[in-house]
C-alpha cells in the first residue's frame, strides 16, 4: 500500500515536470549552438579568471612599490591624467566648433536660396497667368470659328 502510494505521488510528480518541458525536443541547430558556444564560453572564461589572477598577483607585487614611490608617482599620475583631459576637451571643443560652423554655413546657403513657399507661390501665379493666356487664344478661335 505505502509503495503504491509513493508510486502514484512519483507519477504525479513526473506528469507536473513533464509540463515544463516542450513536447519536441531541440532542434539540430539548438544542439549545434549549444556544442560550438559551451567550449568557446568556458574558454573564454578560464582567460578572464587568468586575468583576473595575474591582475591580483601584480597588484600585490607592486603595491610595496606604489607605496615608497608615491610622493613622485602621484604627482606624475595628475599630471598625465590631466594632460590627457586637456587633448579630449580640445577634441571636444574642436569638433563641436566644426559642427557650429558647417551648421552656420548651410543655413546661410539655404536663407539665400527662395523659400519653397515663396517659390511654389510664384510658380502657380506664373501658371495662372499661362492658364489665362491660353484661355483667352482659345477663346479667340473659338469666336473667329462661330463669326466664319
Amino acid at each position: 500500500m505505502a509503495e503504491q502510494r509513493i508510486q502514484e505521488y512519483q507519477q504525479k510528480a513526473t506528469d507536473n515536470f513533464k509540463g515544463f518541458l516542450p513536447e519536441k525536443g531541440p532542434s539540430k541547430s539548438q544542439i549545434l549552438a549549444v556544442v560550438t558556444l559551451l567550449p568557446v564560453g568556458g574558454f573564454l572564461l578560464l582567460l578572464s579568471g587568468l586575468t583576473l589572477t595575474g591582475t591580483l598577483i601584480g597588484l600585490a607585487v607592486t603595491t610595496p612599490l606604489f607605496v615608497i614611490c608615491s610622493p613622485v608617482l602621484v604627482p606624475a599620475a595628475l599630471t598625465v591624467a590631466l594632460a590627457v583631459a586637456g587633448f579630449l576637451t580640445s577634441g571636444a571643443f574642436g569638433i563641436t566648433a566644426l559642427s557650429s560652423l558647417s551648421w552656420i554655413i548651410n543655413y546661410i546657403r539655404r536663407s539665400r536660396m527662395p523659400e519653397p513657399i515663396e517659390y511654389a507661390k510664384r510658380r502657380v501665379h506664373d501658371t495662372a497667368g499661362q492658364m489665362g493666356q491660353k484661355t483667352r487664344e482659345v477663346g479667340q478661335k473659338a469666336q473667329e470659328s462661330v463669326r466664319t
